[in-house]
Order: C-alpha cells, then sequence, then structure tokens
C-alpha cells in the first residue's frame, strides 16, 4: 500500500526487527507527551487518527509543559541536521522514522541505523537505576523525558 511517498509493506505494528523492542506505540509517546507537543502537528493526515485523540500537541511551539515529565528533553532539528542524525526520507527525525516504522514502512539500511540510535539509548536506563530508586519519578526527570522520547517507557524504572 503506498501512503503519501513512500509505501507500507509491514501491517501495522508488526514484523518489527528482532532487536528492536519499543516499550511503547507513537500513539501512546502522544499521549504520554513527547518533544512539547511540537513534533507531527503539521502531518496528522499522514498516520491514523486515532494516534492524535488524546495527543498533548501544540502546533504553534514547544511547551516543554505537556511533556510527561515537564521538562525540555530534546535537542532542535538544527542540531540533528548538523550532527548528520537526520535522513532525507525522514527529515524530522528519529521518531518520523519510527512513526513510519510502526506504520508498516521498511527501509533495511535506514532501519538498522535507526535501530542502532535507539539502542543506544539503553545507557540512560542503567544510570536512572543505578541513582534512582524504583519508581521514583522526579529522580533524573530530563534522562526519563528523553527515553519516552525513544519509545521506552521511563515510568518503569
Amino acid at each position: 500500500m503506498q501512503k503519501g511517498s513512500y509505501y507500507l509493506t509491514e501491517p501495522m505494528g508488526q514484523n518489527f526487527d528482532p532487536e528492536f523492542k519499543p516499550e511503547l506505540t507513537p500513539k501512546q509517546m502522544l499521549e504520554l507527551g513527547v518533544f512539547g507537543g511540537k513534533y507531527m502537528t503539521d502531518c496528522r493526515d499522514e498516520f491514523p487518527h486515532d494516534w492524535y485523540e488524546n495527543a498533548k500537541l501544540s502546533p504553534e511551539k514547544k511547551k516543554p509543559s505537556l511533556n510527561f515529565f515537564e521538562i525540555d528533553a530534546s535537542l532542535s532539528l538544527k542540531v540533528w541536521q548538523k550532527k548528520g542524525w537526520i535522513h532525507l526520507v525522514d527529515p524530522r527525525g528519529w521518531f518520523q522514522w519510527y512513526c513510519r516504522y510502526y506504520y508498516g514502512r521498511r527501509i533495511p539500511e535506514e532501519d538498522q541505523r535507526q535501530i542502532k540510535r535507539w539502542k543506544a539509548m539503553r545507557r540512560h536506563i542503567g544510570a536512572i537505576q543505578k541513582n534512582c530508586v524504583l519508581g521514583v519519578l522526579t529522580c533524573r526527570r530530563k534522562q526519563r523525558q528523553a527515553l519516552l522520547h525513544w519509545a521506552y517507557d521511563s515510568r518503569r524504572i
């Protein structure tokens, strides 16, 4: 099935790479509050409408207060571009890639690159486990919010 400028080759939410086990769906992430609500506000027609039913969004500008941990844990898109983390097919970055991957698009080489980046975020889980009491969500809020941005459910650690 064609969606916009790409093809969906897998059923939504299925047939992920065996090394890629996100703990949150894009819909759950949007409902929890990620990226200050600014992310994905101008492309709502690309994804299922139910993803946005309870999403915490801010079309005008980023509002960190909408994030689950009410803290800004994002670098700007300009920084991501400067560091070479952006691929031309997903100009908004990792979350756009994840939404499209979850939706069913596959680009093997890019998928492997993004999954490798996702796995690298696990180091923050170790830091939280080492320095925080289990379930105390006020400990290391910025790291916890960053993990939410990468589909790790940091509320469970």
